[in-house]
């Protein structure tokens, strides 16, 4: 009897085929909760990982004497202790070389001369307000442009760079010839001797005894207004020179500057 007999007999009785049913469906039930309630262990079939095993091996040999593991060396008594090696010393780091800045000795300053102050003079004496006559080699007339009681001098200002001349002042043999080379000099460096036409100008002034120039005015004029204001302008832009000498003895000098303008 095969298979499909059987389930054929079964379900030919009465009620064979439910019972059959609830056998299978009871069986398959089972086996379910089999499954979900058995350890996961069990159902887990991988391998535990290898274990690490340390293998000794001894070799054979004649055995030592039983010293617990300590060699003979190990139970010497210390004698000496031994010393601390010493410690090398930090290197010491040189400076750098400066090169000294070369220095020059200054000089001792020499003391300066004590300045004789120059004598109050209260008035001129009788031969320096020109009443004596001039004394010389030859007698000759004066080059003065006009009659103003005083020689004429060879100094001047001239255009071209030459030494004018037929300036005068109001004394007569004065003392220091150097110090009106001085005076021209430096009214020359404040003249402007661009000229286009030619013509004189003589500006009269006064110098005081500490070089101050006053009351420059135009006392001949040259007949161009460039000129004349050229030349006034010379005088007055100098303003300073430097003292009268200590031998001129009267407190002020006049001077009647001539300036000549030549194309």
């Amino acid at each position: 009897m095969d298979v499909a007999d059987v389930l054929r007999d079964r379900v030919s009785e009465p009620a064979g085929f439910e019972r059959m049913a609830a056998v299978s469906a009871l069986a398959h039930a089972s086996l379910l909760a089999a499954l979900i309630l058995v350890p996961g262990r069990w159902l887990s079939r991988s391998d535990p990982a290898p274990k690490t095993v340390m293998t000794i091996t001894l070799d054979g040999g004649n055995g030592g004497p039983a010293n617990g593991g300590m060699t003979a060396i190990g139970g010497r008594a210390v004698q000496v202790e031994t010393p601390e090696a010493p410690k090398r010393p930090e290197p010491v780091t040189r400076p750098a070389v400066v090169t000294p800045q070369m220095t020059v000795p200054i000089p001792a300053k020499t003391p300066a001369k004590p300045v004789k102050p120059s004598p109050t003079v209260k008035q001129a004496p009788d031969e320096a307000r020109g009443r004596t006559p001039t004394k010389g080699l030859v007698a000759r007339e004066g080059s003065a442009v006009a009659e103003t009681g005083a020689r004429g001098l060879g100094f001047g200002l001239s255009t071209g760079g030459g030494v004018g001349s037929g300036s005068t002042l109001d004394v007569e043999n004065f003392c220091c010839p150097e110090y009106l080379g001085l005076m021209t000099e430096k009214i020359r460096t404040n003249w402007d001797a661009r000229a286009e036409v030619a013509g004189v100008v003589i500006i009269k002034y006064t110098i005081q005894r500490d070089g101050t120039i006053v009351n420059a005015e135009i006392e001949r004029p040259s007949g161009y207004t460039a000129l004349d204001i050229t030349s006034l302008r010379a005088v007055v832009g100098t303003r300073q020179l430097p003292p009268l000498p200590g031998s001129f003895p009267n407190p002020t000098l006049t001077v009647h500057l001539n300036f000549q303008y030549r194309r």
